[in-house]
């Protein structure tokens, strides 16, 4: 086996796409960064796997057992995913690893979607797209966004989004985080207010990261604090919200959702929450646009940089 030279980064890549968009990173660079496609479906031969020293993570990579592919890899150092959580990588890295998140890449695509979602269940789209499939004239009255309180719980780069485009909508904003301050844009309530806060508030907009204390932080009691006709909008993870207390309030037509994050997830095509009322649900599609390939090539870049300077690694966010 070829003994790995210790002054080249080297890094995997998952498609050829982000390895064209990195190509003259690579090519400034050509004694010390080497640039590997590899999109972690089974092992890198021995000599590669010796000297990889950080991989990024493909998309949306939840294959059961895939991350085993790391612990051949003797060399390795850093991993980068893609994606804003981490919970699902976490736990089935080998030690010894700094992992970094995608922070910033999937903002702007998460923020429109929760801000779309909000307006569709608001004005009843999906009602006017059932008509529109019947040929039928429907002019149903409905609630506005406009002069709603839309409580928006997280803080980080997604939940400053959210709120960000709210803002122009003329709707009360209402920002909660894991522990209250006070900033540039006025007051910031802690989690440990969210029972009181919840029953004035006419949206209710999820973006907080899925840990041990924010698992089933909507439960039935929290539910149960929400006024009449309020809207649920997931865009965090599906089991931020208390699946089966969720859907009692539905069936019971108290409550209304938008949820692009289930549990479980995939939604099987049995569950009932496909058919309860007044619920709408996309398929975790927040980061599906086509400002998210630039986006990340950009973070690896930003990530690459800063390792071949010796600066430390952008967006770490555990060390294994």
């Amino acid at each position: 086996m070829r003994v790995a030279d210790a002054t080249v980064l080297t890094a995997t890549v998952p498609d050829d796409d982000l390895l064209h968009r990195l190509a003259d990173l690579a090519a400034a660079h050509p004694t010390d960064l080497r640039l590997v496609r590899w999109d972690m479906s089974g092992p890198l031969d021995p000599a590669t796997a010796a000297a990889v020293d950080l991989v990024v993570v493909p998309h949306y990579f939840v294959r059961p057992g895939g991350f085993d592919v790391l612990h051949d890899l003797p060399r390795l150092r850093y991993v980068q995913l893609p994606s804003a959580g981490y919970e699902h990588a976490r736990p089935h890295l080998p030690p010894g690893l700094v992992l970094c998140n995608g922070r910033s890449v999937h903002d702007a695509g998460t923020a429109e979607l929760a801000v779309g979602l909000t307006l569709a269940v608001q004005r009843d789209l999906p009602r006017a797209v059932r008509a529109m499939g019947e040929g039928r004239w429907d002019n149903p009255f409905g609630p506005s966004l406009a002069d709603r309180r839309v409580l928006v719980v997280g803080q980080g780069s997604v939940g400053r989004a959210i709120v960000a485009r709210f803002r122009p909508f003329e709707v009360d904003v209402v920002r909660v985080a894991s522990t209250a301050r006070d900033d540039e844009d006025g007051h910031v309530h802690g989690v440990d207010e969210l029972l009181d806060l919840l029953p004035d508030a006419d949206v209710v907009v999820l973006a907080i990261p899925l840990t041990r204390a924010s698992h089933h932080l909507l439960d039935a009691r929290a539910l149960g604090r929400m006024k009449d006709g309020a809207l649920l909008v997931n865009v965090a993870r599906g089991k931020v919200v208390d699946t089966p207390a969720l859907l009692a309030e539905l069936e019971r037509g108290r409550l209304r959702a938008a949820l692009d994050v289930t549990d479980p997830e995939p939604l099987p095509a049995d569950h009932p929450l496909w058919r309860a009322p007044n619920v709408l649900v996309t398929a975790h599609q927040g980061g599906n646009t086509d400002a998210t390939a630039p986006r990340v090539a950009a973070l690896v870049r930003r990530q690459l940089t800063a390792l071949l300077a010796g600066e430390p690694p952008v967006n770490e966010v555990a060390r294994t």
